[in-house]
Formats: C-alpha cells, structure tokens, sequence
C-alpha cells in the first residue's frame, strides 16, 4: 500500500499532535509528581517528545503542509490521550504512559511504516523509526525507575480498553463543500 502526499502529510501531523500531548502531559504531571527520580524521568522525557515534535513539524512543511503543523487525531484516539494525562498518582502516570501509550503509539508507527512505500517517504521513515527506538528506550528507563524505586505496576485497564477501541489514530477528513 502506498500513501499519496496528502495522507502521508496527515499521518505526520497527526504524530506530531500527539508527541506534543505526550510532552504537555508529563509537563503538566512533573510539578505534582512526588518522587524526584519520576520527575527527571518526565523532564527528560518532555525534551524527547519536544524533539520529536519538532522532527515531525520540519517534515510536515516538507509535505507540503504548514511547517509544525499539528492534526488532532480520531476523536477517540484524543480521548484516550485525555484518559491518559487525568491519572494521579505516580504508578497510575508512569503505567499509563509507558505500559499503555506508548507500546500503542510505537505499535501505530510501525503500522505506519509498513503500509508506506519506503523509498517514496524515506525522510519519514527515518524520523519513525528513530523515534520507535527512543520509545523503546524510554518505556525501559520508566521500568529501571520503577524497578529501584519499588513502584508496582497499575494496571490502567480503562486507558488500555480506550486505546484498544480508538480506532485508526487519523482523523476522517471533512468534506470540503462548495
């Protein structure tokens, strides 16, 4: 399967919304995270995600698209990720993001990279797969620091359930009338 520009610009803004939910998410939680070890994991977390977003936002300019142009996803998938930043609590915050959000948001990037035509969308296939390995390195830092702190897991089963039924992660275009 091969996406036109068009829909390989929207998949990319979309991405980029949502990598800027993740950073304004864990911005939000680190003020009222109680461990400190959690807060340096959030802080350094939010300068991946701004480097993420700000990956994507050059790209989108590329495909023809404003440049850091953002999409707000499938109203569901946005649901979920406001699901997602309403969890208190530091086991609930760090099982949410990295147990349920991020294996589902690595999972749609590599759905994305093998519907597309590799050499037709090369820059974002690089951008993609740098960004599923430093989602893989971030869900085993979140593990490391649970790990030493003695933070169990939470099980998080709403988000899970949420994320499961969002659906595609792409909004529906609207049909221009005239």
């Amino acid at each position: 399967m091969s996406f036109d520009v068009r829909e390989r610009g929207r998949h990319v803004a979309t991405f980029r919304f949502v990598f800027v939910r993740l950073m304004e998410t864990a911005a939000a939680w680190t003020p009222t995270t109680p461990e400190m070890e959690a807060k340096v994991l959030f802080g350094r977390h939010i300068w991946d995600f701004a480097q993420a977003a700000d990956a994507l936002g050059k790209r989108t300019f590329e495909l023809r698209l404003p440049a850091q142009h953002s999409l707000a996803p499938a109203e569901t998938y946005g649901a979920a990720l406001a699901e997602q930043a309403a969890l208190a609590g530091t086991a609930e915050r760090l099982a949410g993001l990295y147990d349920r959000v991020l294996p589902d948001l690595e999972r749609r990037l590599r759905a994305y990279l093998g519907a597309v035509d590799r050499l037709l969308d090369g820059p974002t296939v690089v951008i993609l797969e740098r960004l599923v390995a430093e989602l893989t390195r971030q869900r085993g830092e979140a593990d490391a620091l649970r790990s030493a702190l003695g933070i169990p897991a939470a099980p998080c089963d709403a988000l899970a359930r949420a994320l499961a039924a969002s659906g595609p992660i792409v909004a529906e275009e609207t049909p221009v009338r005239g």
